[in-house]
């Protein structure tokens, strides 16, 4: 038995090693891609400058194409690292909290409360009191009201299910868009209604090395502490009854956890804008090979989320000449029919359950 256990440790660690592996071989193609006309030789004269200081390479320590790939395209690739990482990690837990398999961030009116804190910010000056950075600070808390939100209203009436989950959480996040474009009505800013189209249509273009040093950490620590709660996210797929009989009462962790998830979304929503559906994808596909145990299923996801969103990235930045196409909508196209599909179908297998 613990040859069996010890050989399954050892065979999850390698697919963990090669998926950070395929991870890092990802960041190192999708910095050589771009508008900007740059030798691949010239894009890693400029990291191995600043990355090794290598004197060879001193040439590359200023000027313009220093300044594409050090300040614009690296910080950029590592924000969509720390979005795929949170982004599937949140789906996760989203999903195990609410104990339905169709839940995420994003279906479930969480991006859509961050948007609205966001738009608050930056049309009205609300939160201003809380610093220079009251628009991430906005973010969380519309992310953290509106999850509480849709908790509440689908437990109106009795215990929530799917479908009540769902209308729920289109029901705030339709009400929050409502309230984000009457806002941008009213105000008539254009130079404000440009920022918050941002937003809404979500992009990694705004990627900055302050920006990334402050959400890379917060969504590697956020993934790393749901790692450690896999045993309570297993319980909760079980169903409160059976915690209790395990000895284990998970109503302060659903508060803890869902206080968490708002903070990484909302830190998402600020840096990206809305990006959907990854918190719904990425944990179904990598349910079908590890199963729902969440030791497995929340490294996994955040791996392949990170490498999912990289190359997402890529690819809005090269499907249109001289231009960009949005990730958001980019996401939007592949997920909106993968949520079509879920939806159709009879049964999920889900926490050793069909829903």
């Amino acid at each position: 038995m613990k040859t069996g256990k010890k050989t399954g440790n050892l065979f999850w660690g390698l697919c963990y090693l090669g998926l950070l592996i395929v991870l890092i071989l990802s960041v190192l193609a999708a910095i050589t891609f771009g508008n900007a006309e740059i030798t691949v030789s010239q894009v890693y004269g400029v990291l191995f400058y600043k990355l090794f200081h290598l004197e060879q390479y001193k040439a590359f320590s200023s000027g313009a194409i220093h300044d594409v790939v050090w300040l614009i395209r690296f910080p950029r690739v590592l924000l969509a690292i720390a979005i795929g990482i949170g982004l599937s990690v949140c789906g996760d837990v989203m999903q195990a909290v609410v104990k339905n398999p169709l839940a995420d961030p994003y279906v479930l009116g969480i991006s859509s409360g961050a948007s609205f804190g966001a738009t608050l910010a930056i049309m009205l000056g609300i939160g201003s009191l809380f610093g220079n950075d009251f628009t991430g600070v906005m973010a969380f808390l519309g992310a953290l009201g509106s999850s509480f939100l849709v908790i509440s209203l689908s437990n109106i009436g009795g215990k929530a299910k799917t479908g009540k989950l769902i209308l729920a959480g289109m029901a705030v996040g339709s009400i929050c868009s409502a309230f984000s474009n009457f806002v941008l009505y009213i105000a008539n800013d254009r130079n404000a209604t440009a920022e918050v189209t941002f937003w809404t249509m979500g992009s990694l273009a705004g990627a900055k090395w302050g920006i990334v040093k402050v959400v890379l950490p917060i969504m590697i620590l956020g993934a790393l502490f749901f790692w450690t709660q896999s045993r309570n996210l297993n319980l909760m797929l079980l169903g409160e009854d059976t915690a209790i009989t395990l000895g284990t009462d998970l109503r302060t962790a659903r508060i803890l956890y869902l206080i968490l998830v708002s903070v990484m979304v909302g830190f998402a929503v600020f840096s990206s804008g809305i990006i959907g559906f990854v918190g719904l994808i990425i944990p179904h596909a990598v349910r079908m090979v590890t199963g729902t145990d969440h030791k497995k299923l929340i490294p996994t996801s955040a791996l392949v989320g990170s490498i999912f969103l990289v190359w997402a990235d890529v690819a809005s930045r090269v499907i249109l000449k001289h231009s960009e196409l949005p990730i958001g909508i980019l996401i939007s196209l592949i997920g909106a029919p993968c949520f079509v599909i879920l939806m159709l179908r009879k049964s999920y297998g889900f926490g050793g359950k069909k829903t």
